[in-house]
């Protein structure tokens, strides 16, 4: 097909920029690593290569170097789609080419033979208790397809090592395809009374999805079209993502790593952000009993800060200014739901939360990211189910991180081995480290000679 002919052109130039990058610059130092950051959580070390996505502190997350506002203006759309295919965009991630409307059809196309699930991935779902949480059904279903993974038969068979990431594409095909029929069923069958509509042969991949958790409404395809655009990829090193990565860097198949990925995205300070959000937002409505005053929304922030809890929705550890994927929804809100409850309130946060935020003074950013938007989003079009938002952010995330894979095994990144330290090793090593600067920078005691003057 097209898409693999691209890649396997560009495959070889990747491999020469590594090799060269390696050979002329492997030993110089780009950062200088601390006690602090090492105890911090490595935030901000720059130890991860990253080919699909990187996050600007201004202009936000940028996709093969398009901003979101360039990205959904330069892809490909259907006629009368307001938004392109998430199909189109992991095109983009995978080559770094926008692909013309005909490459997003074969792919359309592609993903629809791969889509039926095998019989065995129905009845693990359907054994699973009903009350296990979403996010861990979709993880073990992925899990169960590993059966079936090529990357693993071929590896076993013994392939050279430049033929690696042609399978980790083909098992990243399957998976995909997969994907929305996998979270649409455990939505089916954990809220919606265990019916399912058949699939819809004309619809793509994100219509797909939608129509078969059965929510027809043609803006919620847009929406969803947005949707996993907006949360498909954010740097490698986020939780998700570099699970994903650092599973796979031990040659663990497409299938293991993403459903590690699953699993790292469904921790709640990771992936449970939009739910919690909007929890926030429905309490203080609750609280208010209706759309809440810019008064009122002071009032809540302030009562929500002093009793030690953070606004959930608001910040970001990198970005200084309004995220652009909240401004992206914003956009779509106001087009298609301008007089929706929820959207005015979150409109009215924008004027007044961030101020609040400034305020208090412990904000490196008091702006909204995206997960101050999506969650009002779904609701509006009646997906409710707070612990089903995840599922949705998971295959979107997979997007991401699937391309991010196949380049990986493509220039043949190595297994990924930081070294540790016990506290006790960490402080001996500071210390002799300190005394060495200090030592260097005491004025050395010259040698007097003579008593004239030169």
């Amino acid at each position: 097909m097209k898409l693999k002919e691209i890649l396997a052109q560009k495959v070889e130039r990747w491999r020469k920029e590594i090799a060269e990058l390696k050979k002329e610059y492997g030993d110089t130092p780009i950062q200088e690593i601390s006690v602090e950051r090492v105890l911090g959580g490595m935030r901000d070390l720059k130890t991860l290569v990253c080919e699909t996505s990187y996050l600007d502190p201004m202009s936000g997350i940028r996709f093969r170097g398009l901003t979101i506002a360039e990205t959904l203006a330069r892809l490909p759309k259907r006629p009368g789609n307001e938004y392109a295919s998430p199909l189109g965009f992991w095109h983009l991630l995978l080559t770094g080419e926008v692909p013309t409307l005909a490459e997003v059809e074969e792919l359309e196309a592609e993903f629809r033979e791969r889509e039926p699930l095998p019989r065995y991935v129905y009845h693990m779902l359907r054994d699973i208790p009903i009350d296990v949480h979403p996010m861990a059904q979709l993880a073990g279903a992925i899990l169960s397809l590993q059966r079936d993974s090529l990357f693993a038969k071929k590896h076993e068979e013994g392939i050279p090592k430049d033929q690696y990431w042609e399978y980790f594409f083909e098992d990243s095909m399957n998976l995909m395809a997969k994907l929305p029929t996998i979270a649409a069923n455990i939505y089916r069958r954990c809220y919606k009374g265990d019916t399912y509509p058949d699939p819809d042969p004309k619809e793509d991949w994100a219509g797909q999805f939608a129509h078969l958790m059965g929510v027809d409404s043609p803006a919620y395809k847009e929406l969803m079209r947005l949707f996993l655009i907006l949360h498909s990829d954010h740097e490698s090193g986020n939780i998700s993502a570099h699970t994903g990565h650092l599973v796979s860097s031990g040659l663990a198949d497409v299938y293991y790593s993403t459903g590690a990925m699953v699993c790292g995205l469904a921790g709640p300070l990771h992936g449970l952000a939009n739910e919690e959000c909007l929890k926030w937002i429905l309490k203080m409505m609750e609280h208010y009993g209706g759309t809440p005053t810019h008064e009122q929304i002071e009032e809540y922030a302030w009562e929500t800060l002093n009793s030690g809890q953070v606004v959930p929705g608001f910040g970001h550890a990198v970005l200084r200014v309004v995220d652009p994927r909240y401004t992206a929804q914003r956009e779509f809100a106001l087009n298609h739901l301008p007089d929706d409850p929820i959207f005015k309130t979150v409109s009215a946060m924008l004027d007044v939360v961030p101020e609040v935020l400034q305020k208090q003074g412990k904000a490196k950013n008091p702006w909204p990211n995206v997960d101050a938007h999506s969650g009002c989003l779904q609701y509006h079009f009646g997906v409710k189910e707070f612990s089903f938002y995840t599922v949705l952010f998971a295959v979107s995330r997979a997007i991401g991180v699937t391309a991010e894979l196949v380049y990986d095994r493509a220039v043949g990144f190595p297994i990924e081995r930081p070294k540790s330290l016990t506290v006790d090793m960490l402080r001996d090593l500071a210390r002799e480290v300190k005394s060495k600067t200090e030592a260097e920078k005491r004025p050395s005691m010259g040698v007097i000679k003579g008593g004239g003057s030169e």
